[in-house]
């Protein structure tokens, strides 16, 4: 058996890793696994808003850093991480909305109970009247 029986190069022989001589196969594999999906959610204009707003505990920034992380990976092709990386962030957004929706809200509960308070301690308690104000800081002064 010779060469020219195979149609080879010269140089190559059938079992030598010779690719000049052969001619590429014309196949190609196209991968289309997230074509119908929606990508993942990255929640970025949410993070930055409860990051610059109270951010209690870190927890927008967190927020934060997973909605940068989920849109990397999305850029990447790994919907997976990006997944991952979107669930966190949207957790952490709702734990920091939670938390900046709740801190304003005690803060006004307080400031109704201290005045239903200090109204019913001293009797009568005009703080919206005309010298409510006045009679308020003079508790404080005392």
């Amino acid at each position: 058996m010779d060469n020219a029986t195979y149609s080879y190069v010269n140089d190559c022989t059938p079992l030598t890793n010779c690719k000049s001589g052969r001619k590429a196969g014309g196949s190609t594999v196209v991968n289309m696994s997230h074509v119908g999906k929606k990508p993942p959610n990255d929640y970025l204009i949410w993070s930055l808003c409860n990051t610059l707003y109270v951010n209690f505990c870190c927890l927008g920034f967190m927020a934060l850093i997973y909605s940068i992380k989920a849109r990397d990976q999305k850029t990447l092709g790994d919907m997976r991480a990006a997944q991952e990386c979107s669930d966190k962030a949207k957790w952490y957004n709702i734990l920091a909305s939670g938390w900046n929706l709740l801190i304003p809200l005690l803060v006004l509960g307080l400031l109704v109970l201290l005045l239903v308070h200090l109204g019913s301690s001293e009797g009568t308690f005009d703080f919206f009247g005309e010298d409510g104000f006045q009679s308020f800081m003079k508790l404080f002064s005392r």
